[in-house]
This record gives C-alpha cells, structure tokens and sequence, in this order.
C-alpha cells in the first residue's frame, strides 16, 4: 500500500510577520523565490497559498486526481496542502510566492493566464524584490502587492463569475459596512429570495456568510488603518466606528479573537520588533514521501 510520511520543516517558524507588531496582513506574503532553469520539482505541499508564475519554458504540474499544464505566463494556484509535484522536458523558470490569509476562495488548483500587458508577471516581481529590499519599507509595500496580486488572480479567473444576486448582496456590504447602523438582516430579507438560500449560495459562492462577510470586512480596515499608522490612526473607539462597529468593547473582543492581540498593543509601540527568520523554498515546503509497501 502507499505511505506518506508528512514531515514539516520549521513549521512553527516559516510563516513570519509581514508586520513586526504581531497583526498577520491580508493576504500576507510569506516567502517569495525564483527558480533558474528547473527540470522537476519532488512532490511536496505548503501549509500556505503557492502562487507560481512561469516566466519561462513550459511543463505540469502532478495532482493526486488530475495534471495542470502551464507554459510561459500561466500562473499556477495551489491551495494549502495540496500534494503536488512540478515537471518539465525542456525546464521552466519561476516566481513562486507563498502567501497565508487570504482572500482568494478557490477550492481546488487552477491555472490563470496572463494577459499581454503582464500586469500579474510585474505585481510578482515586484513582490519578490521588495521581500528582500529595504526592511522599512517592505512590510507596506508588501501588503499593497500582496492585495493586489489577490485581486488580479480572482478577476483574471474566466469562471469566477458570481450569481448576479450574490454579487449585488456583496456590493452592498462593501458601500455600507462603514455604517454602524447598516442592518444586513433587513437588508437580506428585502431581497425577492428566501433568507437561507441567500446565506447558504453566498456562502457556497464565497466561502463564507454575509454576516461573516461584513465582519472580516471591518476587522481587516481596522487592521489596515492600525498597522499602517500605528498613533496617527485615532482611537480605539474612532477606530471601531470608522470600521462600522457601534461598541468598541465588541470590536476589540472580536478583534483580539481574529488576531489574537487587543488592538490597544498598536497605540503602544514599545514591544521588541521581530525579524524574519532566515528562508528558503524548502523552509516553507511540507515534503511528501510516498513509499511503497507490502501488506
């Protein structure tokens, strides 16, 4: 029969901060590399996002049930652990990023092409020379082309089209979440639908409900305008309110429950700042070994 023996490299260690106060970003930028001229990569998984743009040659990636061919401008995305392995006749070179947190709500691995502008292909090299440049600077910059990647990806997808409903319920949380006295409920049952279909479609459709939806939506602007601007951003109740949360008690409870931190710790930026340990691509990797056995 097979075996597969998972062993982790670091696993504690291999997804540091973005951010030296402690908040995960969005979208976070983990690791970023490149591979030269390659033939094969040996099966393995992340206990993150792969995201994999090749700039060169072409060849397939392995799944357990299917293959994914990719050539020059083809991004590949791996959702966390996914077994995979990558192989090539005539070899492929590479951006590869591992990014947690995301946004992106893809269930499966698929392939992505650029377009002839490579807008995607600038965003990833970007992203990779700010993740070893200026130490002060990479943590914003990284955050911005983190989004941005993640966006390009979900509108780059031809089948990501979402139900015109579940795209207008999803407009409507955006313009309104600012809004401490948006009533989502009410909102929700104005709709010509029955309340669970539309919870449970969004949900299908996005990955999470509408209620879950708005609240993520809020705790991650409150995390943006802190970690951004740690004593420049207000209060903690200006904060709340400006994130559409009528109760800053109720905002800091789910806040430190998101993010495992008050967001009092970012009005007082006297903690030690915390630096990167040292990476490489099989730091992040979580290495599959099949064997084969007898019975």
């Amino acid at each position: 029969m097979d075996k597969t023996d998972i062993r982790c490299y670091n696993k504690n260690s291999t997804i540091p901060n973005t951010y030296k106060r402690g908040i995960k970003a969005m979208n976070d930028i983990v690791y970023a590399g490149k591979h030269s001229v390659t033939l094969s990569v040996a099966r393995h998984a992340h206990d993150n996002w792969e995201l994999i743009y090749c700039t060169g040659g072409m060849g397939h990636f392995d799944f357990d049930d299917f293959t994914l061919p990719y050539e020059k401008g083809t991004i590949v995305i791996i959702p966390p652990f996914t077994p995979h392995s990558n192989g090539s006749t005539e070899g492929f070179t590479n951006i590869h990023l591992n990014m947690t947190n995301t946004t992106l709500n893809f269930k499966a691995p698929l392939s992505i092409t650029d377009d002839s502008n490579e807008f995607i292909l600038n965003a990833f090299s970007a992203a990779f020379f700010h993740f070893y440049g200026d130490p002060d600077r990479k943590p914003m910059l990284l955050s911005s082309y983190g989004d941005l990647i993640a966006c390009y990806l979900s509108a780059y997808r031809k089948d990501n089209r979402l139900s015109p409903i579940v795209e207008e319920i999803e407009s409507n949380i955006i313009k309104n979440y600012p809004d401490c006295n948006y009533m989502l409920d009410e909102y929700l049952r104005s709709l010509h639908f029955s309340y669970d279909y539309l919870r449970k479609l969004f949900k299908k459709e996005l990955g999470v409900t509408p209620h879950k939806y708005l609240q993520d939506k809020r705790l991650n602007t409150a995390a943006d305008m802190l970690r951004c601007n740690y004593n420049d951003s207000g209060s903690i109740a200006e904060i709340s309110q400006t994130c559409g949360f009528r109760e800053p008690l109720y905002f800091s409870r789910m806040f430190k429950k998101k993010y495992g931190v008050a967001p009092s710790y970012y009005l007082n930026p006297s903690a030690e700042e915390l630096s990167d340990p040292e990476l490489n691509s099989d730091n992040v990797k979580i290495i599959l070994d099949t064997e084969d056995e007898e019975d």
